[in-house]
Order: structure tokens, then sequence, then C-alpha cells
């Protein structure tokens, strides 16, 4: 039976022959919050030298490669879109982007690498580790609570592993070495624990290999290469400072990132309704009342005020930002 691990005491904390069930320490993971992912949050997949595909895989959530341009997202059949920002793939539920494509695309991905490199950064010079050298870096079979794990060797996962605790509670593992989960084997969650807050941060020249049909949970933030072998599946994002390779697998970006709309207006009044940073339409405001509806120009349908966008600063001589999420 999997314990809570706000249920543990001294006496239930216990390292057995088969399983290790780890407690956090009373004030372990006070304070402790997800790591910023800033704009690197938005994709499903991120890397710098390239993304690969043995089809068919399924993904969802945006994809996207820089400095390197899209010849480096090999077997995915992509289909450019008309505003060359963006492509779409049967593979993905999502838009794929690339350094090459037309603006504002190349900004935003090396906005968003450079977030991911700085929650790499962040992730690896936390201080203070909860657990130190666990298991030599072989846990498979234990219960994790939550808390800052740190590893100067290697971290294998044989046999499924449990993160056990609250829908607010934080895992956060340094590697200094490679991540690899065996075939047919799982990362777990128990008590409400959440993949939007679980983090591995990984330093090994090698990377992260993901076994055979094998399932995982989180953020990995990989110095190398994260390889997905035949049919693994991950809830979270893999974020790559080279190249992912996927075989038939099934990426989930977790938690869903929320869809931000904004209108920008210029100084000569060209208004373009942006939605995650992509230019969707583009209109020009002829009197500082003029409304946009935004149930009109926008899908889905907004759930949030403002409903409608009120030009009151037409000699304004620089742009305005109104916006409205999404769920």
């Amino acid at each position: 039976m999997i314990m809570r691990h706000e249920n543990f005491n001294a006496w239930n904390c216990i390292l057995g022959l088969a399983v290790a069930v780890i407690c956090p320490h009373p004030d372990a993971t006070a304070g402790r919050q997800p790591l910023n992912l800033g704009t690197a949050g938005n994709y499903a997949i991120l890397a710098k030298s390239g993304i690969s595909t043995v089809p068919p895989s399924a993904v969802t959530g945006d994809l996207g490669v820089s400095p390197i341009g899209a010849t480096a997202i090999t077997a995915f059949s992509l289909i450019l879109d008309s505003s060359g920002a963006f492509s779409t793939s049967s593979q993905i539920t999502g838009k794929v982007y690339a350094a090459d494509y037309a603006v504002p695309t190349p900004v935003n991905l090396t906005t968003a690498v450079s977030d991911m490199q700085t929650a790499y950064t962040d992730a690896a010079g936390l201080s203070l580790p909860d657990y130190t050298e666990l298991g030599t870096g072989y846990i498979g079979g234990m219960i994790l609570g939550p808390g800052l794990y740190k590893w100067s060797t290697d971290v294998t996962i044989l046999s499924d592993v449990t993160l056990s605790g609250g829908p607010n509670d934080v895992w956060i593992f340094q590697i200094a070495g490679n991540l690899s989960l065996a075939g047919s084997t799982s990362v777990l969650l128990s008590g409400g624990a959440q993949a939007g807050n679980i983090f591995w941060q990984v330093a090994g020249g090698v990377g992260v290999a993901l076994g055979t049909t094998s399932q995982f949970e989180g953020t990995i933030l990989a110095q190398a290469a994260i390889t997905l072998q035949t049919g693994a599946s991950i809830n979270g994002r893999l974020l790559a400072q080279t190249a992912v390779t996927l075989d038939a697998n099934a990426v989930t970006i977790s938690p869903v990132p929320p869809t931000f709309a904004s209108i920008q207006r210029a100084a000569n009044g060209a208004v373009t309704l942006v939605i995650n940073n992509t230019p969707q339409l583009a209109l020009t405001l002829q009197t500082s009342t003029d409304l946009i509806n935004w149930t009109t120009l926008a899908t889905p349908t907004p759930t949030v005020t403002p409903y409608t966008y009120t030009d009151t600063t037409a000699s304004a001589a620089t742009n305005r930002f109104y916006g409205a999420f999404y769920p």
C-alpha cells in the first residue's frame, strides 16, 4: 500500500529490502516552488539541434527547434502554414516552430531556448538538497516524497518508482550523470502529485533514455539528448539542449499552458490580434471609439474579460497591449 507522505511519522518511515519509503524532512519542502520555465513552458518538445521521429508518434503540445532550422525536424511530414510562421503535422496536436520560419517565430524561439537554459541553470544551482546520493542512483521500487534530490552519478530506474505527495508538492532531481528508465517501467504518481511540479535536471553527456513502452512523468531539462524508445510515453515536457529522438511515442504537455491572446496596437492605428505570440488577424481602427469584439475574432471564445477592446490612445507613439486568458 502506498502511503501519502503527510501521514508518515518516524515509525513508518522505513527502508525495506524490497521497497524504500522516503519521507520528507519536517520542513524539507517548505517554500519549495516549481521551476520557472518561462516561455519554454509553452512547448511539449523544445530542442536546439533537432527533433526526429519514427512514425507514428502522438504529440500533444507545440514543438520548437532553434537555432537550427526546420530541416532538422524529420519524419513529421510538416505542412507549412500560409503565414510561414509555423507548420502542422498529423502527428502533432499543436504547432511546430523553427528558427528559419517567418517572424515573429525566430525571436520567440530565441527567447524560449534562453528560458530553457535559464531553468536548467536554476535547477542545477539549487542548494541544500533534502536527499543526496539516494540508492547510489538506483531508485527503482522506492516511494519518494517531495523535495530536492541530488546525485553525482547516473540515475537508473529498473522498476517502478512512485512520487507520493499532494497537488502542490514539488520534486526536483539534480542528476550529474545520465538518466535511464528501463523498458516497461513507470514513474507513478500518488496522492494527487502533479507532473507539472516534477523536474529532472540531467547534466550527463549521454543524456536521457526512456525504455520501450515505459511511462514517465515530469519535465526533463537535459544538457544533452533525450531519446524515447519504441512506445515510451511521457506526461510533461522534453527540453533538450541538443536533440530529441522519438519512436512511435506519446508526448503530452503537462500542465497545458493557458492560451494568451493580446491585441497589439501600433501608433499608426494598425491592430493585430496575437494568440500565444502568433499573429492571427490584422485590422485597422478608424476612430478612437472603434471596438474589437473578442468573440468574433478569437477561437475559442474567451471566458475572461475583456471581451472588447476600445482604442482611447489614438495618438500613442508606442505599442499598447490588452489581453485575456483562455482555458
